[in-house]
């Protein structure tokens, strides 16, 4: 069995100026939110969560995204309540967020 029952990637890539990113929309600060949400719901979310930062996950047109390992779900978000849903339901509930599936 995995250390973790969740890994969960972030993309922070930040291109030059001009050109489509993740981190054009704040996904650093998305990360360390999500970080902080999954420390805050502790022995709700069964199993260990890591939260971190990626380089490049190639998917720049659907972004910003986050990859839920081990089943391999891309998510993409806008705001900090898309976040809240992702660890809610998937992390927690084991339920996939379709609305939310890039």
């Amino acid at each position: 069995m995995s250390y973790y029952q969740y890994h969960l990637f972030f993309c922070t890539n930040q291109r030059e100026p001009g050109e489509m990113c993740c981190n054009n929309h704040n996904a650093q600060a998305m990360r360390d939110y999500c970080k902080e949400k999954v420390k805050s719901m502790g022995e709700a979310i069964p199993g260990k969560v890591r939260v971190n930062s990626a380089g490049c996950l190639d998917r720049c047109d659907k972004g910003p995204v986050i990859v839920v390992y081990p089943e391999a779900v891309w998510y993409t978000y806008v705001d900090r309540e898309d976040i809240d849903e992702i660890v809610e339901r998937h992390l927690a509930k084991g339920e996939i967020v379709e609305r939310l599936l890039i």
